[in-house]
């Protein structure tokens, strides 16, 4: 009897903590708010320094390095702020966060989200609780998080690391099934909670390889960018097609088959780019894994024409190697994601609303 009252008792502590765990607090709300605080730092500073790259403005180089460098701390706000963290617990996050994205290396997202979710519900356990609540509850918060961090986030760096030596793998391959794997894997490594561009500065990921995972990327983007324009109108078609297809995260947490579409694309302009148009990334690797992100991964295609031809390798842009980057990157993935996710409509695969952003 007394054992059912302490179950009782420990379930009213978790109600009145607001604590609970599930599936679509964890999975979906957490995860899509994580998604967005990554678009305003990682994702964002991307595109801003390599626009004051092209322009030639340290300026907004310094800019877009200030926010590249919070990626962390701003992810770690976002999950606390999903799970509805009091403002002490949120704050102190910031530490944990930058400590989970930085021992998780290319994992570094996938560590946060873990990293956070922990921290914030021994935080908001705490908070409150005592007489100096503005020291135990950072403290708990901290020291949780951090600790945490230490014990699993390098294992996480390393999961993710082997979803880069399975790429690397890919690019041994005849450019055919290559194209098909690599822009594949790296397409959905883009839309989970994995940094697909931090996996491609790792490896280094250029050449056919690169010009794969852009295809891959850009399949996803403007894919679940297109297929969902009934339910997101102009403001889903941009923050996904140019901003991250992590945003359906949460979406594809509740119906796994949304994400069917943009990866069948993936599978069929993959090897177009590298067997057809051999498009090669031969700019900065990280560009391979950012896809439409601001154009990065166009931007990055386009330098390498320009170096490619500086260092006599190439003798000029043609109309073809225009033709299969606005193809490969824009109008396949649209026409191929909206007929695939036509056809899972018609057979109730996909409902009205299952693509639908909060």
């Amino acid at each position: 009897m007394s054992e059912g009252k302490q179950k009782s008792a420990f379930k009213q502590f978790l109600e009145r903590k607001n604590i609970l765990f599930s599936a679509k607090r964890y999975g979906i709300d957490a995860l899509g708010a994580m998604a967005q605080g990554l678009f305003a730092s990682l994702l964002i500073g991307t595109i801003i320094a390599t626009l004051g790259e092209q322009i030639g403005s340290e300026l907004l180089v310094e800019v877009g390095g200030f926010a590249k460098s919070v990626s962390g701390p701003a992810m770690a706000v976002a999950i606390g702020y999903a799970l509805q963290a009091p403002p002490l617990v949120l704050f102190s996050l910031l530490a944990v966060g930058s400590a989970a994205n930085s021992l998780g290396a290319a994992g570094g997202p996938l560590a946060v989200l873990f990293v956070a979710i922990v921290a914030a519900e021994f935080g908001k356990a705490v908070s409150k609780e005592t007489k100096v609540d503005i020291l135990v509850t950072p403290l708990v918060t901290i020291l949780v998080g951090v600790l945490f961090a230490k014990w699993c986030a390098p294992a996480i760096g390393a999961a993710a690391s082997a979803v880069g030596q399975l790429i690397m793998w890919a690019t041994e391959l005849q450019p055919f099934f290559m194209g098909i794997l690599v822009s594949v894997i790296v397409g959905i490594a883009l839309t989970l909670p994995i940094s697909s561009a931090a996996i491609c500065a790792a490896l280094s990921l250029t050449g056919l390889a690169g010009g794969a995972a852009v295809a891959g990327c850009c399949a996803q983007m403007i894919g679940f960018a297109v297929m969902s324009f009934k339910e997101n109108k102009w403001g889903g078609l941009v923050s996904q097609g140019l901003g991250t297809s992590m945003l359906q995260m949460g979406n594809i947490v509740k119906n796994p088959r949304i994400w069917i579409p943009p990866t069948l694309a993936s599978a069929i302009t993959g090897p177009i780019a590298t067997c057809i148009f051999k498009m090669q990334m031969n700019g900065p690797a990280v560009s391979s894994g950012m896809g439409t992100c601001g154009l990065v991964g166009q931007i990055g295609v386009y330098t390498g024409w320009l170096s490619d031809i500086a260092a006599g390798n190439k003798t000029a842009i043609t109309s073809l190697d225009w033709v299969g980057l606005i193809l490969v990157c824009f109008v396949l993935p649209a026409l191929l994601s909206t007929l695939f996710c036509e056809i899972l409509r018609k057979i109730g695969w996909i409902k009205e609303g299952d693509l639908k952003l909060d």
